[in-house]
């Protein structure tokens, strides 16, 4: 038996032609019209009445939305319009981003991916974002447009609760730009999820290192934690034990445990707020020994190459 709204409710479709065009649209008519890039989110919400459109304005043919391209001195760019499953194929992505790869194989399925967005991933704000660790640890910027014009954010701080951003009333994100990654470079993306595939994360853990001479244990690491906080967020204290330690297992078991204790769980259907503290401690350890498996690893490998 069907409960509850099982129909999505008349709107107007606009299609604006410039992003001042859209943004001028979206500020007159705040609350009753709605951004549309993949429309993941966004047709579900309509359907059960957790949004209303009287407009869904249609971002997708605006200009650079979908391109994505790469220069080799400045990084990755990708349009907000991109779908999940051309930027995990999109050559570059796969040979210096692959942990953002690694991220978007995670999310729903793949016939959804076709569809969904890493932009519309960040703009949701969801604290259970796959996508967000990646780009937390990739140091990612988001490019926005709005009635003051064009801006820069990074997105470390982007975020600042469940389902808000720092994005203004009829602003638009047209960009994700992430920067070179450091030579060297390897990361893994754990998730936990009821199900092998497709569903929220429990936790999400992102972790890159790659080597740097400056720090003591002559790596670098970054950690990102999803659906453990009301945002996504950076083991900033984690890291730094990394880096002012040797890497030896007791560094690596100080580390997992500083990234415990830096989330503010909740408990839902999904699991308790202690269960998530736990598997924070247990897959952050597992993603940094693999990391540092594959540094140790490539740099057997370069050594034999002398």
């Amino acid at each position: 038996m069907l409960t509850g709204k099982q129909f999505i409710a008349k709107f107007d479709y606009v299609r604006p032609k410039t992003f001042q065009e859209a943004v001028d649209f979206l500020v007159a008519h705040d609350g009753k019209a709605q951004p549309f890039m993949g429309g993941t989110d966004l047709f579900v919400r309509l359907r059960d009445g957790l949004q209303e459109a009287r407009y869904v304005v249609d971002l997708k043919g605006l200009p650079g939305m979908l391109d994505i391209t790469f220069d080799p001195t400045t990084g990755l760019r990708m349009g907000a319009a991109v779908n999940m499953n051309r930027m995990a194929a999109f050559p570059a992505v796969q040979a210096r981003y692959s942990i953002l790869a690694e991220a978007a194989h995670t999310v729903a399925s793949y016939q959804l991916r076709t569809r969904a967005t890493v932009a519309g991933n960040l703009c949701n704000a969801s604290p259970a974002s796959d996508t967000a660790p990646a780009c937390l640890v990739l140091d990612a910027n988001v490019v926005l447009w709005g009635s003051g014009g064009e801006r820069r954010l990074p997105l470390n701080g982007f975020f600042v609760g469940p389902g808000r951003t720092q994005m203004q009333p009829g602003e638009i994100m047209t960009a994700i730009e992430i920067p070179l990654p450091p030579d060297g470079t390897v990361g893994r993306y754990l998730k936990l999820g009821r199900n092998a595939v497709g569903d929220l994360a429990i936790v999400g853990v992102a972790a890159i290192g790659f080597p740097d001479a400056t720090s003591v244990s002559g790596h670098r690491f970054r950690i990102a934690l999803a659906s453990v906080a009301p945002t996504p967020l950076r083991a900033t204290a984690a890291e730094e034990i990394l880096a002012q330690c040797p890497l030896a297992d007791e560094t690596i078991d100080a580390a997992a445990a500083a990234a415990m204790a830096s989330v503010t769980p909740i408990s839902d259907v999904r699991g308790s707020a202690g269960y998530r503290e736990r598997m924070v401690r247990n897959l952050t350890r597992r993603a940094l020994r693999e990391v540092l498996g594959q540094l140790k690893a490539g740099e057997r490998s370069w050594a034999h190459t002398k």
